[in-house]
């Protein structure tokens, strides 16, 4: 659906952020006026590859984990061994470690041709990474195919801009292109007292994901694994010279890493706050069809799973939007919602016990078209399982807000945890919930405040 002319009102109500100083530490906090997200961003650099330090850094001992070591599994010949200063493809020259996970690193590099700062992701090699891969970039082209200029959601997705392949020692490694963008939310809600989003920083973070997934599900696209760490903040008109202050401290003071005879281990930068806003990544392990479409398979990060997951049945992007509410507790409450994890294990009993409490008893028709329930509820829908449900309430748990702010909260809440999939209101069904729009009461504070920041500025 089109974007009405309060939600692009709203698109443009910033938020309040802090800029902070390109690092490896802890960041150092500097107020900042409120910005608006400008998708046009563009460095301007040199054609040439530069000549980057191979000595004067700091060494970590060979003995001490460090990075991708750390992860469980962790095999070093399933990653490619980035040296900072090489160029891949004649053109993409790496600048600077940013990150790692479980199935690549991601560096920022500049592209020679086009005189332009982006993202690498360098995927380790087997088959998962490489069906990850396969899938980002399909995913990726298929947003690209739609031609949607009236749509929003389209710019609050990143896409892989190009992909190549390059050979490793130990084999084949795929390479994807991305546009900068800034830190995870899950880094970004920690820079918040008691590691949250206040409500009017959440409201427009929701607006901005609602829209995304609206986007993607109008396309026929399920996400299946939103959470905090696979939205990250956008850049703003201020963020221009984030990527190359990365490049002048590499030249400056190198990195400090781990040397070994087969490759080097570098310690990722922390980027600084950016003022765009947030967009939705990672398409390893999202499904494509038809828009409603139901999918099979064991998808969604464990204490996201809906419930339609850990029943085994199929299910379709109303997955997604179970994953919003869940990822709302996150963000403002700044703890899980569910445990679901007894004995260090992932724990269907106990994930559905605490479901129960929050939610109420499933409805009949749910334990009717589940085979499963029968292991947790008898035929009149009471409980067998051996797990006690824990004694809470939504309401319980709720307790940053208070009056009517935290009725319009929990009705939201209420809206996608559901325990039926049809019972989920669907994204593009949110733009108008009172709760996401409730901030605009405050436009006015807002624009004033923001007037008295840029003056400051301009002092």
């Amino acid at each position: 659906m089109n974007c009405t002319a309060g939600l692009r009102r709203q698109l443009i109500v910033a938020q309040k952020h802090a800029l902070t100083s390109i690092h490896r530490g802890q960041p150092i906090l500097v107020p900042q006026a409120l910005h608006r997200f400008n998708r046009h961003f563009v460095r301007t650099i040199l054609t040439q590859p530069k000549v980057f330090p191979t000595v004067g850094f700091e060494t970590v001992p060979a003995d001490e984990p460090i990075e991708e070591e750390k992860l469980p599994n962790y095999k070093a010949e399933r990653y490619y061994p980035v040296l900072i200063g090489q160029v891949l493809q004649d053109r993409y020259q790496i600048t600077g470690k940013l990150g790692f996970g479980g199935g690549s690193t991601v560096w920022a590099c500049r592209d020679l041709k086009q005189d332009t700062a982006l993202i690498i992701k360098i995927c380790a090699t087997g088959e998962t990474g490489e069906k990850d891969a396969r899938q980002e970039v399909a995913i990726s082209d298929h947003i690209k195919s739609i031609d949607a200029p009236h749509h929003p959601g389209k710019e609050l997705l990143r896409i892989a801009l190009k992909n190549f392949e390059i050979e490793g020692p130990n084999g084949n490694h795929q390479c994807l292109l991305f546009a900068p963008l800034g830190r995870t939310l899950t880094e970004f809600r920690k820079l918040f007292p008691g590691n949250a989003l206040d409500s009017n920083v959440l409201r427009q973070t929701l607006l901005c994901i609602i829209m995304g997934l609206d986007f993607l599900h109008q396309v026929g696209v399920v996400h299946t694994d939103l959470s905090p760490n696979n939205i990250l903040a956008g850049l703003g008109p201020r963020d221009s010279g984030v990527f190359g202050q990365i490049e002048e401290l590499e030249l400056a003071t190198p990195s400090p890493r781990k040397v070994l005879p087969d490759r080097s281990i570098y310690l990722s930068y922390q980027l600084p706050i950016t003022h765009g806003a947030p967009v939705i990544t990672d398409y390893g392990a999202a499904r494509l069809g038809e828009p409603g479409e139901k999918h099979s398979g064991d998808v969604m990060p464990g204490v996201y799973r809906a419930p339609e997951i850990i029943m085994g049945a199929d299910w379709d992007s109303k997955i997604d939007m179970w994953s919003l509410g869940v990822m709302v507790w996150d963000l403002f409450e700044g703890g899980r919602l569910f445990r679901a994890i007894s004995a260090d294990r992932l724990d269907d009993q106990l994930h559905l016990a605490e479901m129960v409490s929050l939610l109420g008893p499933p409805p009949r028709k749910f334990l009717e078209m589940h085979e499963k329930s029968r292991k947790y509820w008898d035929s009149e829908g009471n409980g067998i399982a051996s797990t006690p449900i824990p004694d809470q309430s939504l309401e319980s748990r709720e307790t940053k807000l208070e009056g009517k702010e935290k009725q319009l909260f929990l009705a939201f809440v209420r809206k996608v945890l559901c325990w039926l999939p049809e019972d989920r209101t669907s994204a593009d069904g949110l733009y108008n919930d009172e709760f996401l729009n409730g901030y605009i009461r405050h436009e006015g504070h807002v624009a004033a405040e923001r007037a008295a920041l840029d003056k400051r500025d301009a002092v």
